[in-house]
């Protein structure tokens, strides 16, 4: 097991969380050339679009939704490697949630969409706060 999920397991907070997801999209999408996908010369975001219809059916089913997104303006304190095109904030009752839907065999199979939209990311968890 991935030292980070392992922490994320024995030492995430408890109660309500919420995943800063920061994302920064390829220009064409990467699918495998066996996939169908990779004749349709999508962009990155539209990749990962398909990624975020079927991740978002998971994530109300367990009782969570979106607490915030859009595309980042600008980079007002740090460097390149800070800039972003969207953040999406993700609320899931509880770290547990969040580990049956990441574990679920029908949530991983959508995630090649992901991975064929995305140049990058980040994933921070944060406890839900006061707002969320």
């Amino acid at each position: 097991m991935p030292a980070q999920l392992q922490q994320f397991r024995e030492k995430g907070p408890d109660g309500p969380i919420v995943m800063v997801n920061l994302l920064k999209y390829r220009e064409r999408a990467d699918y495998a050339p066996d996939r169908p996908e990779a004749k349709e010369n999508l962009t990155g975001r539209e990749a990962y679009q398909r990624y975020g219809a079927a991740a978002f059916k998971f994530v109300h089913a367990l009782g969570g939704g979106i607490a915030w997104m859009g595309p980042q303006a600008l980079v007002f304190i740090g460097g390149a490697e800070q800039e972003w095109d969207d953040v999406v904030c993700v609320r899931y009752p509880s770290r547990a949630k969040f580990l049956e839907m990441v574990s679920n065999t029908d949530y991983l199979a959508a995630t090649y969409h992901r991975d064929a939209g995305l140049e990058r990311t980040a994933l921070l968890c944060c406890a839900a706060g006061s707002a969320a």
